[in-house]
């Protein structure tokens, strides 16, 4: 009868360590889960971040090109101007 007992308290043991070792193995889970999700989310934000600084390079770029053409147009105009002022002889 002694030996019967030792040998559920064993299985008994066993079993708890097992237990003990799927729960470890559930709270590193979950913990894998949480870090993968706050990855994301930090992902999902630097997306944005690169997405509307792009958005901003591209607006500025455009401006940028048509300050260019803008003053590229001044200055043919201000040629041209000079130019058939000296052609008139003024």
């Amino acid at each position: 009868m002694k030996k019967e007992r030792d040998d559920w308290t064993k299985l008994y043991h066993k079993m708890l360590q097992e237990l003990e070792a799927m729960i470890d193995v559930q709270k590193q889970v979950k913990d894998i889960i949480k870090i993968a999700e706050e990855t994301n989310t930090t992902i999902t934000e630097i997306e944005e971040v690169i997405l509307k600084a792009n958005t901003h390079n591209w607006i500025m770029n455009v401006i940028y090109i048509l300050g260019i053409s803008e003053d590229l147009q001044n200055l043919v105009q201000s040629n041209m101007e000079i130019r058939c002022t000296k052609s008139k002889g003024v």
